[in-house]
């Protein structure tokens, strides 16, 4: 098989991998099973609408059972024959979560597009008293990967696609401080919350290669992208000024949903797309521009943050992954090789 990226200048250790890639270059899908939180809007919305395109069974994960109704009626006309189903699935409660998990009723899943999150919000608990960013954008992110693994593990090539973004890159990533104990400020704990996205990305792949298990779990970040997450749910509330301001800055600043999703599209179907990988704009700043990936990021690195965060959500949702031991090398779950 060809490979389906390259570097942008070859036998520059510095250039970071360029994906040959587009959206018409996504292959054929028929088959394979996706699960797409955050589903009836934005990038998750697109998402599910392209996958659903070429040939997928997509599962729209929605907290609103009429937001999500209306997201499937929507796909459907967009797309005629997609093959879709909604179920609801709320992160900012774990009993949600874990009532999705136990009434999946399909034998595996191929994909798991991990897309939902809020932004930027004002503050507030979750149902089981976590601040609303961390809660939602990582914890509730944590569980439900957690829980969905056995079915992940049943398909023959299971993929996770995490989205982070942007942003990560200014967290100051503060354990101390994951859930608000201290002063709570809104941006701040977005992107931490984004950089803990990330964590469990890479820490995911590293316990799946431990395992000896053939998953590949990948990370993406949209770059700006128009969408309702500033504008939409909390933010909602935020007065007419807000709303009036911040409507302005998406159609000026940000660039149309469809170039946002590419990054997550690319993460999800890219054939030889090794596990670990990071996938982000290639412009200034990872704001805008094509799918490239991502080697130079010191959260990538950092597995010793990685691992304590990992332990300390697994004492905070009750969720602990169960992998198998020893799978024999031709069970689905078994590792086939893949270059980092």
């Amino acid at each position: 098989m060809s490979r389906s990226f390259r570097t942008t200048a070859p036998g520059t250790p510095q250039a970071a991998p360029r994906l040959s890639w587009t959206p018409d270059s996504i292959p054929d899908q028929s088959g394979r099973l996706v699960v797409v939180t955050g589903a009836n809007s934005g990038i998750g919305y697109v998402t599910a609408r392209e996958l659903a395109r070429r040939g997928a069974h997509v599962v729209l994960a929605c907290r609103s059972d009429e937001r999500g109704r209306n997201a499937v009626e929507r796909l459907r006309t967009e797309v005629p024959g997609a093959r879709t189903e909604l179920r609801i699935l709320d992160l900012a409660d774990l009993r949600s979560v874990r009532r999705f998990a136990e009434g999946w009723s399909h034998e595996r899943l191929d994909l798991l597009v991990n897309n939902a999150g809020v932004a930027m919000v004002p503050f507030a608990r979750t149902a089981d008293g976590f601040e609303s960013q961390f809660g939602i954008n990582h914890l509730g992110t944590f569980a439900f990967t957690g829980l969905l693994m056995p079915h992940l593990l049943a398909a023959a090539d299971p993929r996770v696609v995490t989205v982070s973004s942007e942003g990560q890159r200014f967290a100051r990533f503060d354990m101390d401080n994951l859930d608000a104990e201290r002063r709570y400020r809104s941006a701040f704990a977005y992107v931490q919350s984004k950089r803990a996205n990330l964590y469990f990305a890479m820490e995911l792949q590293r316990r799946a290669d431990a395992s000896g298990l053939r998953l590949r779990s990948m990370a993406v970040a949209p770059g700006l992208t128009r969408s309702n997450v500033l504008t939409g749910g909390a933010n909602s509330a935020r007065g007419r000024v807000y709303g009036t301001l911040t409507r302005l800055l998406l159609r000026i600043a940000f660039r149309p949903t469809p170039d946002g999703a590419k990054t997550s599209l690319c993460a999800s179907t890219v054939p030889d797309l090794p596990g670990g990988s990071y996938v982000v704009p290639d412009g200034p700043l990872q704001l805008r521009g094509e799918p490239v990936l991502r080697r130079r990021e010191r959260a990538i690195q950092d597995s010793a943050t990685a691992h304590r965060l990992w332990v300390l959500s697994e004492q905070l949702t009750g969720v602990r992954y169960a992998w198998p031991a020893n799978p024999p090398q031709d069970h689905p779950a078994a590792r086939r090789s893949t270059a980092h």
